[in-house]
Formats: structure tokens, sequence, C-alpha cells
């Protein structure tokens, strides 16, 4: 785990992802991103959470997949 931060499994070409990015840094949401598509290790992860990204896993070990576009 990332410690303290989420964690952000991601896809470069995936637009949700890069609004998630944006939308976190702008408010700045420390985050840990595992592009999927760098290691097999990380496909690996994300897949065996969920078959579609962004996937977001809390410090808490709650896991999130999607994103609405929260602002604030």
């Amino acid at each position: 785990m990332a410690g303290d931060k989420p964690i952000v499994y991601t896809l470069p070409d995936c637009p949700t992802c890069l609004k998630l990015k944006l939308a976190w840094r702008r408010r700045g949401q420390p985050f840990e991103e595992r592009m999927v598509s760098q290691r097999q290790d990380w496909l690996n992860e994300a897949l065996a959470l969920a078959d579609t990204v962004p996937i977001i896993v809390w410090p808490d070990g709650r896991v999130e997949v999607g994103f609405e576009g929260e602002e604030g």
C-alpha cells in the first residue's frame, strides 16, 4: 500500500482517469498513481479489483471504481 495516500490505478487514454487526476491535483489530494499499462504487477492488482479504471484504493482498504467528478 501507499501508506496514507490512496492508490489510483489508471490507463493513459482514459478520460475519466484524467478527470480524476486533474480534480485531485487541483484540490491538493495526494495519491499514488499506478498506470496499469506500465507494469504487469499493477495490471494484475487492478484486475483483481475490477475490470475498468480508474480504481481508487483508500488507505483503509475501501475500493472505489470510477469517478463522478466531485469538486472542491
